[in-house]
């Protein structure tokens, strides 16, 4: 049995991490972010699937091809990295590698468009939460975002694969300065949870 994390990573993680929308001056090493990958990859999905593809976009060059990408009113690309966050619809061509003990690919390969990329949504969404749980763990903050057309998105960093994208997520280190110190309200556990 695992101990549980101390006061200070549950705070780190949970208690004191905020959504943030301005960011200081200062980059986001690509080491860091393959530590970050590292980290995330780790957690798992249905039949190991790990569905989830990252496109890393730091240069100003591909800034400017995410802005228009984003919606008016959402073109602030002012974090030094913004991940989009994508699913391979056919991760199933992975299962061979990733579950080699079984045929684990023939559970999938058959199956219709519209219910794998159900279950690469699923799945892709469960590995982006551990990748911003991995980035805050290593002391990145993160600013989720899902105010862009996809299918520009799609077009203009998965053209020519079967990756689609999830959401975006800002990175670097957040402007204090800039953060509310509440939290906006979320249910309880008795609006939200029953125990059987």
């Amino acid at each position: 049995m695992s101990p549980p994390l101390s006061d200070a990573g549950l705070d780190l993680l949970w208690r004191r991490a905020r959504t943030h929308r301005a960011w200081m001056d200062r980059p986001v090493d690509d080491a860091l972010l393959r530590r970050v990958y590292d980290l995330a990859k780790l957690g798992p999905t249905s039949a190991n699937m790990c569905p989830l593809r990252i496109v890393f976009v730091k240069s100003p060059e591909a800034k400017d091809l995410l802005r228009p990408c984003l919606n008016e009113g959402s073109r602030d690309l002012s974090a030094p990295v913004t991940a989009v966050l994508g699913m391979e619809v056919h991760f199933y061509e992975d299962l061979p590698k990733l579950l080699p003990h079984t045929d684990a690919r023939s559970w999938f390969a058959d199956l219709p468009a519209e219910r794998l990329e159900y279950i690469a949504l699923r799945n892709a969404s469960l590995q982006a939460a551990y990748f911003m749980l991995a980035a805050r763990s290593l002391g990145l903050d993160c600013g989720p975002r899902s105010r862009f057309d996809p299918r520009r998105v799609n077009e203009t960093f998965f053209a020519g694969t079967t990756v689609k994208s999830n959401f975006l997520c800002n990175l670097g280190y957040g402007d204090p300065r800039a953060l509310r110190y509440w939290r906006d309200p979320r249910l309880d556990f008795d609006e939200v949870c029953s125990i059987r």
